[in-house]
C-alpha cells in the first residue's frame, strides 16, 4: 500500500493544477497507510495506544512545526509548490495514523463505545465550526483541528459499523464497511470532478477556460 501511495503521489506532484480524482486517490491511499501504521504499532508490534496515540501525535506537532518555520504558512490554499505539498501529505498521513490510535483509545480503552466515541468528536468539531463561525478563531487554525478530529472520528464509526456487537460494534464486517466508505467518496469526488466545487474562484475560471 506505501507503494502503490508513493507512485499515485508521483503523479499528483507532477500535475500542474489540482484533478480531483488524483488528489482524494491520494488522500484514500494516505489514509489506508495511516491505519495500517497504527494497527501495526498497536496489533503487532504490541505498544499501547495511549503510546501510538502520543508518538503520531508529537510526529504531527513536528510536521507542523516544520512547516512552519520552512514556509511560515500553514493555509491549504497556499499549497503551491512541492515542498509545501510534501508537508501537507506528511501532516494528513500523520493525522490518520493519529486519529486511528486516538479512535481507538477513547472506543476501547477509555470504555466509552465506538458509538459514544464518534458522537464526542463530532462535538468538538461542531464546537470547532462555532468557535469558526460565530467568534471568528482562526481560519487556518479552525480547519486543522476540525481535519484533525474527523480522522478519530472516522475511525470510531468505521469500528462502530464493522465490528461485531460482542465488541461493541453492528457486525456489518470489514468488507462492506469499506465498500460503502468507498461508494460515498467515489461519489463525492464525482461530484467534485463534475461542478469544481472545492475549488477556489481562480482556479475554477482557470479550469472552465481551459
Amino acid at each position: 500500500m506505501t507503494g502503490l501511495f508513493v507512485a499515485v503521489l508521483a503523479v499528483q506532484l507532477r500535475g500542474s493544477r489540482y484533478v480531483p480524482a488524483i488528489y482524494w486517490t491520494v488522500v484514500v491511499l494516505i489514509s489506508v497507510v495511516g491505519t495500517l501504521l497504527s494497527d501495526t504499532l498497536v496489533d503487532k508490534l504490541g505498544v499501547g495506544l495511549r503510546t501510538s496515540s502520543l508518538v503520531f501525535a508529537a510526529g504531527l506537532a513536528l510536521v507542523f512545526l516544520a512547516w512552519w518555520l520552512s514556509e511560515r504558512n500553514l493555509s491549504v490554499h497556499s499549497i503551491t509548490t512541492t515542498r509545501r505539498e510534501l508537508f501537507y501529505c506528511g501532516a494528513i498521513l500523520l493525522t490518520f495514523a493519529s486519529g486511528t490510535s486516538t479512535g481507538d483509545l477513547v472506543g476501547e480503552s477509555f470504555g466509552l463505545g465506538y458509538g459514544i466515541s464518534a458522537l464526542v468528536f463530532a462535538g468538538l468539531i461542531a464546537l470547532t465550526a462555532l468557535a469558526y463561525y460565530a467568534f471568528k478563531v482562526n481560519g487556518v487554525l479552525a480547519f486543522w483541528i476540525a481535519y484533525i478530529l474527523t480522522r478519530p472520528l472516522g475511525a470510531s464509526m468505521g469500528d462502530l459499523l464493522a465490528q461485531s456487537p460482542k465488541d461493541g460494534g453492528l457486525g456489518i464486517g470489514t468488507t462492506l464497511t469499506s465498500a460503502v466508505f468507498l461508494a460515498i467518496i467515489v461519489g463525492l469526488v464525482t461530484y467534485l470532478s463534475r461542478t469544481g466545487a472545492d475549488e477556489i474562484a481562480a482556479a475554477r475560471a482557470e479550469r472552465r477556460a481551459a
